[in-house]
This record gives structure tokens, sequence and C-alpha cells, in this order.
């Protein structure tokens, strides 16, 4: 009788093996990753085998690229809102210029130590007036225009300044653009200096347009 109860015993635990066996595994879900887009954009999935990348993002020539050619982009506004004090006596074009030079002082300190700790070249800001290529950053005036806005004073000179400095921080938004449709904008203090520079650029733009219309006189649209 003890026999046959091991042995009923050894079926019973045999088959329930078996069953075990005879399962099929559960296919497991790979991780999504989702590498934030452009502000205002929606981000990217990426494959599960980037997980370990998007955890740690580098930066990319295309991240050089954008802090070379924003330096100089900052330095044409700063040598813009320099005109400001002698050509005009209008507050709002006065505070305008005021916060434009304090802000891109700043981002042009910010963007010279991010490619020095990188070993990356820095651009001399007291000669270079262009893009590492030799070429104007969208939006910069040519050495012409500036002269053009060098020489008038008055309201000419006031609506010649908002008109110039719309279009070239419309220049710089399209540099941000540039740069997030890249594989560059990644790396964590290049993603929020970009979307910096994205979010204030517009509020600027939003305030200069709006004195424009008080002002009279075309505003430059993205593609001028």
């Amino acid at each position: 009788m003890a026999t046959l109860r091991y042995i009923g015993i050894f079926s019973l635990v045999t088959g329930v093996l078996a069953g075990c066996t005879t399962e099929t595994p559960k296919a497991q879900t790979a991780p999504v990753v989702v590498q934030p887009g452009a502000p205002g954009n929606p981000g990217k999935t990426l494959p599960a085998a980037s997980v370990s990348a998007a955890a740690n993002p580098q930066f990319t020539a295309a991240d050089v690229l954008f802090m070379q050619g924003m330096i100089p982009h900052h330095t044409q506004a700063l040598r813009m809102t320099e005109l400001v004090p002698s050509r005009t006596k209008n507050r709002d074009i006065t505070l305008i210029a005021q916060r434009i030079q304090a802000s891109q002082e700043d981002e042009i300190g910010l963007m010279r130590r991010w490619l020095q700790d990188r070993d990356q070249t820095v651009p001399d800001p007291n000669h270079d007036h262009a893009g590492p290529g030799g070429e104007l950053m969208p939006g910069m005036l040519t050495e012409e225009q500036f002269a053009e806005l060098k020489q008038a004073t008055g309201t000419d000179f006031d609506r010649a300044f908002v008109q110039s400095m719309i279009a070239h921080h419309l220049g710089a938004l399209q540099m941000v653009e540039k740069l997030f449709n890249s594989d560059g904008g990644q790396e964590t203090e290049i993603f929020t200096y970009a979307s910096h520079v994205d979010a204030d650029q517009r509020i600027e733009i939003d305030r200069m347009r709006k004195l424009l219309v008080h002002m009279g006189g075309p505003t430059p649209s993205a593609e001028s």
C-alpha cells in the first residue's frame, strides 16, 4: 500500500511539473525610451538599445556648432544695443535693449565656458561676427545693414532697431530648430540652454511686435 501511495504522489508531482513546462512564457515588453523634442514638439520614441545612451547623452558636433554660431549671433545683438543710448530717448526701446544686453552677456559667458570645458574652439567675440564657417548666422545684419542702423536717429532708429532685432531673434529660433532637428540638443546642459533661448526669444519677439504696432511699420516674419 505504501508503494502504491508513493507511486500516486510521484505521478501527481510529475503531472504538475509537466504542466508547468508546457506553459508558454510571456513575452517581456521592451522598455520605451522617449528622447525630448524641441520646445513645443513631441519627443521621439527610440529603440530599447538606446536606453544607455539616452540616460547619459553626450554632446555632438551639432551642439558645438550651435554654441560656436550663437556666440557671434549674441555678440552682434550686443553691438546693436550699444547704439541705443546715443540715438533714442524712447523708454520702451531703452528697457528692451537693457534686458537683451543683460541676458545675452550672461549667455555668452555660459557658451564660452561650455566650449572650454569640452576643449572646443571658442570664437573671439571681438573679431568674429559670423559663424564658424565664416557665414552670417540666421537673422544677423550684414555690415552694410548695421551701418544703416547706426546712422539712424530718433523714431527712425526706434523702428529700424525693433525690426532688426525681431529678425535677429527669429534667426536664433531657426538655429534652435536646426539643432533639435539634428542629432544634437540632447545633452542636459545643451537641452536646457537651447530651450531657454527658444522661450526667452519668443517672449521678447512678442513684446517688440506689440511695440512696433504702436510705432507703425512692417513686422519681420520668420522668412525674413
